[in-house]
């Protein structure tokens, strides 16, 4: 059986305090990828999101928008999180993304960065470590979903802006531990990280 097309997920916000979960399903044509990832407007091999500038992210996510890759960005709230933990709400989100994408399990090839799985249903699917540096796919996948996410908590710093979201995206930092003493928990505050 051919392959028709090649999907990349990965997801940012595994380890903030505050803010969702967000998992990007990023999927194409074989032949367009292979004509994608020699694209000159794409970063380079080993350009994650995390190695870029907000800048940069933006501007990739912009031209990534407007090539012939379909997107399905799925975010889980820190109350599912808290409910029913990290692990089942990227394991929905990655669903979620699939359904969303409404793919031939028979025929794509899923690409999934660090510990990531699909449903079993998808027969051709590798788990790869560090994917998001390795495989363009998975690395634009990563940069959608770091904007999404990065997007919505600059939202989030409008409601609330004691805490500046805009600056730490709901990350750890001494900053943000100092304003959750200051202020107590938001209501897209993590509880059950929040206590460690």
């Amino acid at each position: 059986m051919t392959l028709s097309k090649i999907v990349g997920i990965d997801e940012v916000g595994r380890g903030p305090l505050a803010g969702p979960v967000t998992v990007c399903v990023a999927s194409c044509d074989f032949k367009d990828y292979l004509r994608f990832k020699k694209d000159k407007n794409l970063p380079a091999f080993g350009k994650d999101s995390k190695k870029l500038t907000p800048i940069l992210r933006q501007k990739y996510f912009k031209y990534l928008k407007k090539l012939s890759i379909d997107f399905s960005v799925v975010s889980v709230s820190n109350k599912i999180i808290d409910k029913k933990g990290i692990s089942f709400s990227i394991k929905k989100a990655i669903n979620e993304g699939l359904k969303k994408q409404k793919l031939n399990p028979k025929k794509c090839k899923i690409l999934l960065d660090g510990g990531l799985y699909a449903p079993s249903e998808f027969l051709f699917q590798k788990t790869i470590i560090k994917g998001d540096e390795k495989e363009k796919i998975i690395s634009w996948a990563s940069i959608i979903a770091k904007v999404s996410r990065d997007n919505f908590m600059v939202k989030m710093h409008k409601k609330y802006p004691e805490y500046m979201f805009d600056r730490h995206k709901g990350y750890g930092t001494k900053i943000h531990k100092g304003v959750i003493l200051k202020y107590g928990l938001s209501p897209i505050h993590r509880k059950s990280f929040c206590r460690r």
